[in-house]
């Protein structure tokens, strides 16, 4: 073969090569390690005291408590977890109590069901509680029936002890990985990042897809949303050592580089259509990309845990950037300026700009470099005061259950669809003709059935094939006759091996669930020998997941029920941002805060509405919201936000050379015209006086070297007319959406 050919197949398994490293050192494989070692531990301890049938029933408790422990700030975590077996325990003991009695236990697992989904108001936090207290009902109808409330007592005294061990294996190790822990989120946010820009760069390439490539950086940027909330949470937590402060001050950095990112789309078009700026693109592409490859090595070398020498440091490309744009236009016949007007300006003038957009992104990544290896000190004062208002709440308040209520509600029609499934799925398995076992039937509803269509059909499929691949390997598996202390570390390492990618790859996940369900099942009947029928196991599961796929269109939530909350939410959010990012900040830090603030819940915001657009294409077609005016939304959306980063970096860092008599005026009137139009109402009806400061009575362009000087009020002042343009779009294609 030849060696030329060799290379890209060469480079394609390097990259898979540090893909996989990358995911084996992430922080959802420790903590998936964290659970399989707390798992094997506390059964082999209570095996070796008690016997194999104590160990069996703590093991449940074991399982169903570190379904919640996910990697977490230190505090309160006792308070994420301990809702588990608090909640689980019971439900454990009342699915013993009525095993004789099958019509009374359907309304225990009825009763059940619905109380364990309606955990799901509490969002992220409370989608593990859920599934705890499932798996607590589920696991207890897998153990055979008790004679004797004595031996009821003592089996869920077992599984209390597990679950209590478990409470103090997830408090401890979250103490003791908090720091790596805190290393591995902000590397998967580098990575993310990295892949960000990527995807900016593409959109500088020849003859981009601009739709498609919007669409991708759209999708990224929601999920890049998610992963920092989490990433905020773990890092930002009391930032009081050097090492906290240096990891929170890279986390800062890297928020601010994804605004420096987000305004890269400013003029793009215009730059694209002009002939004369295509030569000179590929530098700007190749900055992109040279910078997400340092990122991303940046976070390979957190991952590998390197002391601070070893972290190399990331090259400045200013002076490359400098060299490619000189700031005068006549260094380059080709880009020379073109005659005043009060039109778009010059395309010199736009390639410096945008050249030094990308500049400030790699400023950015150089001084991440230099804060991880601890040759610049992090300004964090006011994180440190203020770090707990960017940090999840734990606290298990009634308001968010409450909110859910409504007959309209998506949680409360989520919890009467499954409940409902739950019963047809128990009252079916009842009358099967082959020897049942129910509880598999359940476990694969509840863990199909989402509260919405399009994650209940990828699950569904998912489900089957992993069921499929799950029991002939445990088949195999007990054909060998293992020990029990073989089966306990099987059953813990399939165990943290779904823990680990429950959110990630749930093809995995449910392949290492069967593994680890059928064994945990099999220990629970304290019995060795390899008794399986892989047939039945797969025809109750194909059984659970065609009910689950069937009861997905029973009191549906469609999303377009949900888009005008999320739409208004996402509105709201823009208009407290723009206020914000338009206010001239003082010295005082809690109008910094404030605004900071105000642009996490910018990007959540739009984060959801993407996510929700997204799921709604798996919906019937004659429930799916509107998709062009939500897509015209997005856009809009993304577009305002990159227009008042735009202003804010000239606030922040170029004030001195705006005339602020000019421009404080502008900037006020800009920020109430926003506000008056994303809320619908007229300039006139926001209050504002008649003879207000008008920014589209102003050139921005007063002479053909304005980009050149140091007066920057006539960029201000378009960024400003664009984003008050960009507000009234995004009013109508708001106004679309509700219709």
């Amino acid at each position: 073969m030849d060696p030329i050919s060799l290379t890209p197949l060469a480079t394609r398994l390097r990259g898979k090569a540090r893909d996989a490293l990358r995911v084996a050192l992430s922080h959802y494989v420790a903590n998936g390690l964290s659970v399989s070692l707390g798992l094997v531990l506390i059964m082999l301890v209570l095996f070796e005291t008690a016997g194999l049938s104590a160990a069996a029933s703590a093991a449940v408790g074991v399982i169903i408590t570190s379904l919640p422990d996910l990697p977490s700030p230190r505090r309160r975590k006792i308070m994420q977890v301990l809702p588990a077996p608090v909640l689980g325990t019971p439900l454990f003991m009342l699915v013993q109590l009525s095993r004789q009695d099958d019509l009374l236990l359907g309304g225990v697992l009825v009763a059940g069901t619905f109380l364990a989904v309606m955990m799901m108001a509490w969002g992220k936090r409370g989608g593990p509680i859920c599934f705890s207290l499932l798996f607590s009902m589920l696991f207890s109808m897998a153990a055979p029936p008790m004679n004797s409330p004595d031996e009821i007592l003592a089996h869920t005294g077992w599984f209390a002890l597990g679950a209590l061990c478990y409470l103090l294996w997830a408090v401890l190790t979250t103490h003791l990985l908090n720091r790596r822990f805190r290393a591995q989120f902000l590397a998967e946010c580098l990575h993310s990042f990295g892949a960000i820009l990527r995807t900016q760069a593409q959109r500088f390439g020849p003859q981009p897809d601009h739709p498609a490539l919007l669409e991708a950086m759209l999708e990224q940027q929601a999920n890049f949303a998610d992963q920092l909330q989490d990433t905020r949470n773990v890092v930002l937590e009391s930032p009081t050592t050097r090492p906290r402060q240096q990891y929170a001050g890279m986390l800062m950095s890297l928020l601010e580089a994804r605004d420096h990112q987000l305004a890269c789309d400013l003029d793009l078009d215009m730059l694209l259509d002009h002939q004369l700026t295509a030569p000179h693109l590929p530098v700007l592409r190749q900055a992109l990309n040279a910078t997400a490859d340092e990122l991303q090595a940046l976070g390979m070398a957190l991952l590998l845990g390197r002391r601070q020498p070893s972290i190399r440091p990331i090259p400045d490309l200013r002076a490359r950037l400098a060299g490619a744009f000189p700031p005068r236009a006549a260094a380059n016949p080709s880009l020379a300026a073109e005659p005043v007007r009060t039109e778009p300006p010059d395309t010199a003038a736009l390639l410096r700009n945008m050249a030094d957009r990308i500049g400030h992104i790699n400023d950015e990544a150089v001084k991440m470099a230099a804060l991880a290896r601890g040759e610049v000190a992090p300004e964090l004062s006011l994180v440190r005061n203020q770090w707990q208002l960017f940090v999840s709440p734990t606290r298990w308040s009634l308001k968010p259950l409450l909110g859910q209520l409504g007959w309209r509600a998506p949680t409360l029609r989520y919890a009467l669809r499954a409940t409902l499934a739950v019963a047809t799925g128990y009252a079916v398995a009842l009358h099967l003709p082959w020897t049942t076992h129910e509880y598999w039937i359940l476990i694969t509803i509840v863990v199909v059935m989402r509260g919405n269509l399009a994650q209940t059909v990828q699950r569904r499929n998912a489900r089957v094939a992993g069921t499929v691949l799950g029991c002939l390997l445990v088949m195999a598996l007990l054909m060998t006759h293992p020990g029990a202390r073989v089966l306990f570390l099987i059953v813990a390492l399939s165990t943290g091996l779904a823990h680990a990618f429950a959110l990630r790859r749930y093809l995995y996940t449910t392949i290492a669930a069967t593994v680890s369900g059928l064994l945990q099942a099999h220990l629970l009947l304290v019995g060795l020998r390899p008794t399986f029928a892989v047939g039945e196991r797969l025809a109750d599961t194909l059984l659970g997941a065609l009910l689950a796929w069937l009861f997905s269109y029973v009191l549906p939530s469609w999303e377009r029920n949900q888009i005008p909350g999320l739409v208004k939410r996402s509105i709201q959010a823009q208009g407290q941002h723009a206020r914000l990012a338009l206010a001239l900040l003082d010295t005082a830090q809690t109008a910094d805060l404030n605004w900071r603030l105000a642009r996490r819940e910018a990007y959540d915001s739009l984060s959801a509405l993407t996510l929700a657009t997204q799921r709604s294409l798996a919906e019937p077609r004659q429930v799916r919201p509107p998709l062009e005016p939500l897509e015209a939304l997005q856009a809009r959306s993304y577009q305002l936000l990159a227009q008042l980063t735009a202003v804010k970096s000239l606030l922040l860092l170029r004030r001195s050379q705006l005339d602020m008599a000019q421009a404080t005026p502008a900037l006020e009137y800009a920020a109430q015209r926003i506000e008056a139009e994303l809320s619908g109402q007229s300039v006139a009806e926001a209050g504002t006086p008649a003879t207000a400061f008008s920014i589209s009575g102003q050139p921005y362009l007063q002479r053909p070297d304005v980009l050149l000087a140091a007066d920057l009020t006539p960029w201000l002042l378009r960024r400003l007319q664009l984003a008050c343009a960009i507000a009234a779009e995004l009013r109508v294609a708001a106004s679309q959406v509700r219709v």
